[in-house]
């Protein structure tokens, strides 16, 4: 099994006709994802072509969802209009919305949100690398990559992945397949400090999941995301879980890459957050080359398998 999407999730593109979107709507569809529609207005009619693939363009993502059954998105809108895509997506009734766009206005996703209150339609980012579940051929073809991530990185296997950080994520995935463990799915949260899904709403998704057999979740400074997902497995996860912290080193009070990034109290600290994860059970990597062998520690402890 997997966690939000499968090789059956059928995704439109908004902003497909964009460089940045016309060339991972391409990786996506060479990796088997089901990409049905690509939505940029002013330019209905027309096709995105790519090898065999003809994917049709919307003036709205009403419009695509209606014609092709899309029920997931990927948006590689420009920051200025990337709320309100994201609330199109909401306002078509999608399942989910996974806004890979870096640098929306905080005060536009916090509208977002409240729009969005009570709405079917998850949110995964802003800011985010998107989504993986691999498929079982060639390289993991044959699955839904939606968003940035590399795919051939990914093994389809039982271990969870979820992080803020992009690159830790493909760091966490690959150790991962090099060790012949695979994932279920793959999930990058996003770092912004105003978004969609949290740690928390992932590590509950994947607990539920019979064929995800452990965890590896990856935070940074910043907020209290990691502590609140943290307690929550101490009380209700019997599988096991590896966590990384990025920021040790990040001073008080300066961003650090992520807008969401920013130490702003004693609790936000990587230090404070490690203590928790060690409190919680829950066992730390060092480093960030050392998540999956941390993983594979705390599935020894448990006298659990991974593979």
């Amino acid at each position: 099994m997997a966690i939000i999407v499968n090789e059956k999730t059928k995704v439109l593109v908004q902003g497909i006709t964009g460089e940045f979107g016309g060339r991972h709507t391409k990786l996506s569809l060479d990796y088997g994802s089901a990409i049905v529609a690509g939505v940029t207005p002013g330019k209905g009619g027309q096709f995105f072509e790519h090898g065999e693939h003809r994917v049709p363009i919307f003036n709205t993502v009403r419009d695509a969802a209606t014609a092709t059954g899309a029920t997931a998105s990927a948006v590689f809108v420009p920051p200025p209009f990337a709320a309100d895509a994201i609330l199109e997506c909401a306002d078509a009734g999608l399942d989910l919305c996974v806004a890979i766009t870096e640098g929306i206005p905080i005060r536009d996703m916090i509208r977002a949100k409240r729009a969005m209150l009570g709405s079917k339609t998850r949110l995964i980012g802003p800011n985010c690398p998107g989504i993986v579940t691999p498929g079982t051929g060639k390289d993991s073809n044959g699955g839904c990559r939606i968003g940035i991530a590399p795919g051939y990185i990914h093994k389809k296997g039982h271990v969870g992945v979820v992080s803020r950080s992009g690159t830790l994520t493909y760091e966490a995935v690959f150790q991962l397949t090099s060790k012949g463990l695979g994932q279920t799915t793959s999930v990058g949260i996003g770092g912004d400090p105003v978004n969609g899904t949290s740690h928390l709403d992932v590590i509950k998704m994947f607990n539920d999941d019979p064929e995800t057999w452990g965890i590896i979740m990856i935070g940074e400074i910043g907020g209290n995301a990691e502590v609140e997902a943290a307690r929550w497995i101490k009380a209700n996860c019997k599988k096991p879980v590896a966590g990384f912290i990025a920021g040790a080193t990040a001073p008080a009070g300066r961003r650090m890459g992520h807008a969401g990034a920013v130490v702003g109290g004693a609790e936000d600290t990587a230090a404070a957050k490690i203590a928790v994860f060690k409190e919680c059970g829950i066992e730390c990597a060092v480093t960030p080359s050392d998540m999956a062998d941390a993983l594979v520690r705390a599935a020894k402890a448990r006298g659990a398998k991974l593979a």
